[in-house]
């Protein structure tokens, strides 16, 4: 069937061609890895340096000390995907002990103690050894150039820096030296520059030209696998380790040192993992598995699926409705199951717990958190603490629009970036780095950048599934889609968002695959999502029946929904949703590509 037909304007084309299509956050990050298809590299070459271009043009959202997750199929194995795991673990001494010592019963949110180990530049620079063709030097080039001789800064970085500037002059002096020059806020459009993460590039590249000579794959490979190396084991990870020993103010109000050292950086190795895949509707979803969220999307689908089609259009009343209780539905048993550890995902998956789970479905909103039974038919024996903070329930679910760290006052909406590439060749990748953003912690000053607060995800609670443990990684939000058909993969998509990622992704893959829209289309199209889940970032909050929707959702909607008993906060006309995507037909082998309008920065491009 076709949806509710989408409004015959969209804010850009749905590009098309055949050459290759590059989508992403940043319109310098998208033209970046165009420029490097044009020059005759893969969409894994691409996608790298579109991804470390990120690094400098999207600081607020993004950074080497962060963390990231992909998902792609070569053109030699197209019908099986492969996950990219950017993600650290917790280090050595992040224990739930250490932690309680401190006199903490969350980890903060901001500041040394949240940060996993950094995953982001090496998962980058594996994917180029193993699936690229360009030379580490020709792939940083885009980003020295920018972190070197500067770029314009965005308004929306300059805004950031403006929300925590007393954090950084009070507190956070090195930061304030990088992101407050002559101790002033930088204009939006003003030329920035980091001269000091061009300078950890240039000596990653020095490391890798003193490892191996000559030319050839071998050689070419060397040369990154060193630059690995230095990374890992050489002065980042000595800079690192030394800079966190000095107490800093945390999210939390008090002041810690942090706890990784250069053995953490050295122990972690970036790699690749099979993703967990459903069948809906005749086309394969893959997504990472139970250490991140990413079944939270195919557990609601597999509910989803057992619905007529009028009951998945997110445009109508008793779509959106059917929509957001399924998702809340998913996300308690992401709450409450998910971790680095076993989960019983065949048992979440079922079409026998699905058909459960749908059967809870009421024609209202449930304002419970309702986790499903195990196997045996027993209930979670971890219920997360559900702690609605603050008494006003709009400005709490607009909170949770995007992925919150710190400010004076202790909240400040952060987010994430987004990259999609696929070449003519059928390469395709759909990538999602974050952390390490410019308020998540001080800047370590000879490095140019801070570390992530990946650790926050996770519970100061042994019973939990995803409690802080040395060694496991936390239950990331970061989780891209890869959409396969017949064995060829068909559509590279994701979404910034934090607990929204899976939900923006589940809009546009009802209206893409069921409703028939054109991908610029579904993105365009109004966006919603629950807030009645378990909060990924401190303060972790939780909004009973929550529902923030976009205005242009439409007055009856909304009015449907209210009457329904959900709690609607409105976010306004384009404030929702950060999706991109490409995608590829593989008999005609034409390349689509689209982007994200809001906020004016995402762009898609192509030929």
């Amino acid at each position: 069937m076709t949806f509710t037909a989408p409004a015959a304007f969209t804010t850009r084309p749905t590009l098309e061609g055949r050459f290759g299509m590059s989508a992403s956050t940043h319109w310098l990050a998208t033209a970046s890895a165009q420029a490097v298809l044009e020059r005759g590299g893969n969409a894994f070459d691409a996608a790298v340096a579109g991804a470390f271009v990120l690094h400098v043009v999207e600081p607020h959202l993004n950074g080497p000390g962060g963390d990231m997750t992909g998902v792609f199929a070569t053109a030699e194995d197209p019908s099986s995907p492969q996950i990219l795991m950017g993600q650290g673990p917790a280090p050595a001494a992040a224990t739930i002990e250490h932690y309680r010592g401190e006199g903490l019963d969350m980890v903060p949110g901001a500041g040394a103690l949240a940060a996993a180990v950094p995953g982001s530049v090496d998962a980058w620079l594996a994917l180029l050894e193993d699936h690229g063709t360009w030379e580490l030097a020709e792939v940083l080039a885009y980003a020295i150039d920018y972190a070197e001789n500067g770029h314009p800064v965005l308004a929306r970085v300059a805004g950031t820096i403006e929300r925590v500037q007393e954090l950084f002059t009070d507190h956070w002096p090195t930061s304030a030296q990088l992101w407050m020059p002559d101790g002033r806020i930088p204009e939006p459009g003003e030329i920035i520059v980091n001269p000091a993460y061009a300078e950890v590039l240039r000596r990653l590249i020095a490391a890798g030209d003193s490892a191996a000579a000559g030319e050839g794959e071998d050689a070419r490979a060397a040369r990154i696998r060193a630059a690995r190396t230095e990374w890992k084991t050489g002065f980042v990870a000595e800079a690192i380790a030394e800079f966190v020993r000095t107490p800093h103010r945390h999210s939390t109000g008090g002041d810690h040192a942090g706890v990784i050292t250069v053995a953490d950086m050295a122990g972690f190795d970036a790699g690749y993992e099979t993703p967990v895949t459903i069948d809906f509707r005749g086309y394969e979803i893959a997504k990472i598995g139970p250490w991140g969220q990413g079944p939270a999307l195919l557990q609601a689908l597999t509910i989803l699926d057992g619905f007529d089609d009028d009951r998945l259009d997110p445009s109508t009343e008793i779509g959106a409705h059917t929509i957001l209780e399924a998702l809340k539905l998913a996300m308690a048993d992401r709450d409450a199951y998910y971790g680095d550890a076993a989960v019983d995902l065949d048992w979440l998956l079922s079409d026998e717990y699905a058909a459960s789970r749908r059967d809870l479905i009421a024609d209202t909103a449930s304002a419970e958190f309702r986790p499903g039974p195990n196997r045996a038919g027993e209930a979670p024996t971890f219920t997360p603490p559900l702690v609605p903070e603050g008494a006003d329930r709009e400005e709490l679910s607009r909170a949770g629009i995007g992925e919150p760290t710190v400010q004076k006052n202790g909240v400040n909406n952060g987010d994430t970036c987004h990259i999609d590439v696929v070449d003519r060749w059928g390469n395709i990748i759909s990538a999602t780095p974050s952390g390490g953003w410019l308020q998540s912690s001080p800047i370590v000053p000879e490095l140019g950048f801070c570390l992530g607060t990946r650790l926050q995800m996770t519970w100061l609670d042994a019973d939990s599934p995803s409690a802080l443990t040395p060694g496991k990684r936390p239950r990331t939000t970061l989780t891209p889609t890869l959409i396969s058909q017949n064995g060829q993969p068909i559509i590279a998509l994701g979404s910034p968002g934090g607990d929204q990622q899976e939900q923006w992704q589940l809009l546009m893959i009802l209206r893409m695959l069921v409703g028939g829209y054109a991908p610029q289309e579904a993105i365009d199209a109004p966006a919603l999502h629950t807030t009645a889940l378990a909060g990924s970032f401190w303060p972790r909050t939780w909004v009973p029946a929550g529902a923030v929707v976009e205005d242009r959702l439409g007055e009856d909607v909304i009015a449907g929904l209210i009457e329904r008993g959900h709690a609607v906060t409105r976010a306004g006309d384009w404030e929702l949703g950060r999706l991109s995507c490409v995608t590829r037909e593989p008999t005609t082998g034409t390349l689509a590509a689209a982007a994200n309008p809001r906020g004016a920065q995402g762009y898609a491009a192509g030929r």
